[in-house]
């Protein structure tokens, strides 16, 4: 293979889709460094694994040479990204925007070299764009074409409001890879319709249009849906070793291989002979334990990750108890109180209807061994009782 043809395949690992691949590889023929931008609105102060789905192809340009910009959407983060929403989403104050982008900073980190990153902010050329500015460049595009975005499309068949400041958000996106000059723009699968906002800006200003490289969105610990704080399903890079531990042996053994896809830097070889390994019969989990411990090392370092593996193996293969086991004290009127409503007095359930579920599952556990199967189970006031829901909520319970 030549030089171009391992860049390529090392770029298209784990990517979505490539417009155009035919201009990606012109581009990289060249044999120049590229600028490689890729946007994030700084909506909450923590980054998931979901997004290092992004930031770790940000590092393969990153090694082969090219020039990464990193933008920090704190203009767009105040307008409120309307992708993948049926609401108005609310937009953040500058406080809140400047707060969490210094904690993106210091996150995304971990993953890019910093000596090779260029970290942007979009309001050094929105603000200077002016009220006259923005008005040209709302006049480059007409409601029809917003309309033919997926989501707005669906908010307007369902008679949901569209808040006209929405439409901006596109042009601004796209007039960021103008003011950047970007020869690539990497995004989510949902940002297809933002992404190419960017090419078309681009042409009008004459300027060579940006190839897009799209990434797949990364289900997260239920398998289903996207990775997302808002859903509880993520595993946060500012997690604890033992909670990153935890929640990544709780992946099926089905979403494990794409985790490896999408998130490890195994070369592809060595993620096939785990395929190959794992075939032949050796156990999916210790194959999982590798991939945990990958992630941690990553964020944290060797040893925690050495210490979590511990940690998890003493408190669950072994079925032992943890030694910080939290205390709390639930006050009830009657007599009794009955295990749905007990869990979820307790916080370790959010609803009663969860507690049903998680004993249905058999996830519910007595003092670390008894598996509670009658949901109509009562305890009495006065009594205290050591309660595990799943593999890693657990609860000293003491009713009076």
């Amino acid at each position: 293979m030549t030089q171009w043809q391992q860049a390529l395949a090392e770029i298209k690992r784990g990517c979505e889709e490539v417009l155009l691949e035919e201009e990606l590889i012109a581009k990289l023929k060249e044999g120049k460094p590229l600028k490689v931008k890729a946007g994030f609105d700084p909506t909450a102060p923590d980054l998931h694994l979901g997004h290092t789905v992004l930031i770790n192809k940000l590092r393969t340009f990153q090694q082969l040479g090219h020039e990464v910009i990193f933008l920090i959407g704190d203009f767009t983060g105040m307008i409120g990204d309307p992708t993948g929403k049926n609401v108005t989403r609310k937009p953040l104050t500058r406080e809140d925007v400047l707060a969490n982008a210094q904690t993106y900073q210091d996150q995304v980190f971990k993953i890019l070299d910093p000596a090779k990153t260029r970290i942007a902010f979009n309001s050094e050329w929105m603000e200077k764009l002016g009220a006259a500015g923005m008005i040209k460049l709302a006049a480059r595009q007409t409601v029809a074409r917003m309309l033919e975005r997926d989501d707005f499309k669906k908010r307007y068949a369902n008679n949901q409001s569209i808040a006209i400041h929405e439409f901006l958000y596109p042009l601004v996106q796209g007039w960021d890879s103008v003011a950047l000059q970007a020869d690539i723009e990497m995004g989510g699968t949902d940002q297809r319709f933002n992404l190419l906002m960017g090419r078309e800006l681009q042409k009008d200003e004459g300027q060579r249009p940006q190839t897009i490289i799209m990434v797949p969105l990364l289900e997260g610990l239920d398998g289903v849906q996207k990775m997302s704080k808002s859903l509880g399903n993520y595993i946060g890079i500012t997690d604890s070793p033992t909670e990153m531990f935890g929640k990544m042996m709780s992946v099926s053994d089905d979403l494990m291989w794409r985790y490896y896809d999408l998130l490890s830097f195994r070369p592809l070889e060595a993620i096939a002979m785990l395929k190959q390994q794992a075939a032949e019969g050796r156990n999916p989990r210790d194959i999982k334990i590798e991939l945990a411990k990958e992630i941690i090392a990553r964020f944290h370092d060797e040893a925690a990750a050495e210490a979590a593996h511990a940690d998890f193996t003493q408190r669950f293969s072994k079925n032992a108890l943890p030694d910080d086991i939290p205390e709390v004290t639930v006050t009830i009127e009657a007599a009794a109180i009955a295990i749905p409503q007990l869990l979820k007095e307790a916080g370790l359930v959010e609803s009663t209807s969860e507690a049903l579920r998680m004993i249905k599952q058999g996830a519910v556990k007595l003092n670390g061994d008894t598996k509670v199967e009658d949901s109509k189970l009562e305890f009495a006031k006065g009594s205290s009782t050591i309660f595990q829901v799943g593999k890693r909520k657990f609860a000293k319970v003491t009713l009076v």
